[in-house]
């Protein structure tokens, strides 16, 4: 069964919250007001993975002017190395690029191997790094690529 890439808006911030929570157990989550208030911003654009209408991930990328920022990349442990994430990506960067965006940067702790490695294999790279940025004292790396 295929992957599905549906817009998702304020209504959905609980269910973003949840998928969060489980996508980043242990880790740093999001709340439904979070979401909700992130999700009413300008320039945003939250995109849901489903399969049969199983939510499996969701990304929120944020464009200003000709700048995107992929805010969060959220997929259910069940659901990963299934190809999701790596459609989620494609398809929130042709979003920022129908924006206007023409580069677009991440932050993702060195921790999060997997993470790693799907950005790179989709065209992104490593620009920086912020030490201890995360509340676990973990470094961020700055990743870019351009749209």
């Amino acid at each position: 069964m295929s992957v599905d890439i549906l817009a998702a808006g304020p209504e959905s911030s609980e269910l973003l919250a949840a998928l969060h929570a489980k996508a980043f157990d242990g880790g740093e989550v999001w709340d439904g007001p979070a979401f909700a208030s992130l999700l009413a911003g300008p320039g945003m654009d939250a995109l849901l993975a489903a399969r049969g209408g199983t939510p499996l991930g969701f990304i929120l990328m944020r464009t200003i002017a000709d700048e995107a920022e992929m805010l969060t990349l959220a997929v259910l442990p069940s659901a990963r190395r299934a190809g999701a994430g790596q459609m989620l990506v494609k398809v929130g960067l042709e979003a920022a690029r129908r924006r206007g965006a023409a580069n677009a940067f991440l932050e993702v702790s060195v921790s999060n191997i997997a993470a790693i490695a799907l950005y790179r294999a989709t065209g992104w790279q490593e620009t920086g790094r912020r030490a201890r940025y995360y509340l676990d004292g973990s470094d961020a790396l700055i990743m870019s690529c351009s749209l």
